[in-house]
């Protein structure tokens, strides 16, 4: 008989389930809607290193950004979505090919704004679940009580490595350095949002008003842990038919899949408001608030598993 993963209980599963409740009970409360976007899509953003799983002469989506931004442009403006989510040849112990996003927008909004929605929603969960103010996670005890802490991509450079953004990014080594230097450090004490990414490292986002070297970009860490993916959106439509057009190029150097154009995104990109976004893995979430060290104890299959 086919069983569930072995890692994961039916406590986890509980909880995992009242944290969905949760996240829906901040957002109705809220007023946003909740919509259902296509999983099948004819053509992904060209993001350099995010594949997609084909399906057909299609793809499964590798994020709903698309299609909602989409909604954003017909005039709906503040939407949400709890969806699949499928990224080729991501596994491990906090990556599954097979993931469950949330993400949504609001117009008028800026990453800024975004940010205090974002502790906000993730206090409201963590109240809910009966993990606020204090979470243990790991062995270690996490004040999520505000102000949570703000740092530059760039301090975070300064503060845990011996070279600078740019030079990181030259030498191909910025991914590098992110992840086995700076984001196993974050948000330990405290969660942390990570900003001003450079511009080199946003695709879909707004360059900062004052300082076109950055975008307007963040990223929150709790306990290591990166939570979720945020910017105030790009509406030039110019830009990002640049943009694109770089990434693909990248894509094709690198013997990849060359997507097909997002033509029906970027034919209504110059109606869309001006807005912010944010994609926040529902997975790594349950880990955080189920103290689980790796992401197999928080879904009820592993791929590996059916």
């Amino acid at each position: 008989m086919a069983t569930a993963c072995p890692h994961c209980d039916n406590d986890r599963l509980q909880q995992r389930a009242a944290i969905l409740r949760a996240i829906r009970d901040f957002f109705v409360t809220h007023a946003f809607l909740e919509v259902e976007t296509p999983v099948r899509i004819p053509a992904p953003a060209p993001e350099v290193h995010i594949d997609a799983e084909p399906s057909g002469d299609w793809f499964l989506q590798t994020s709903p950004e698309l299609c909602m931004k989409r909604l954003l442009a017909a005039g709906f403006p503040k939407i949400y979505q709890i969806c699949k989510c499928f990224r080729a040849r991501e596994r491990g112990g906090r990556h599954l090919p097979e993931m469950t996003l949330l993400e949504w927008y609001a117009a008028g909004s800026d990453y800024r704004r975004m940010m205090v929605q974002t502790q906000a929603l993730l206090i409201h969960v963590a109240e809910q679940v009966g993990r606020y103010p204090r979470l243990s996670y790991q062995g270690r005890s996490i004040n999520l009580s505000p102000p949570w802490h703000r740092v530059t991509v760039a301090q975070a450079f300064e503060i845990y490595t011996e070279t600078t953004v740019d030079q990181a990014l030259d030498q191909g080594r910025f991914d590098e350095l992110m992840g086995l230097r700076i984001e196993p450090r974050l948000g330990w004490d405290r969660p942390l949002f990570l900003f001003d990414y450079p511009a080199r490292c946003g695709a879909l986002a707004r360059l900062k008003s004052g300082d076109p070297q950055v975008v307007e970009r963040f990223e929150l860490y709790i306990g290591g842990l990166e939570l979720c993916n945020a910017f105030s959106e790009l509406t030039d439509t110019v830009e990002q038919h640049r943009r694109f057009a770089h990434d693909a190029g990248m894509r094709q150097q690198m013997g990849k899949t060359v997507y097909p154009w997002p033509e029906t995104f970027l034919d209504v990109l110059d109606h869309m408001p001006e807005a912010a976004g944010n994609a926040l893995g529902i997975d790594r979430l349950v880990m955080l608030l189920t103290d689980a060290k790796c992401i197999d104890a928080v879904v009820a299959f592993t791929p590996e598993g059916l």
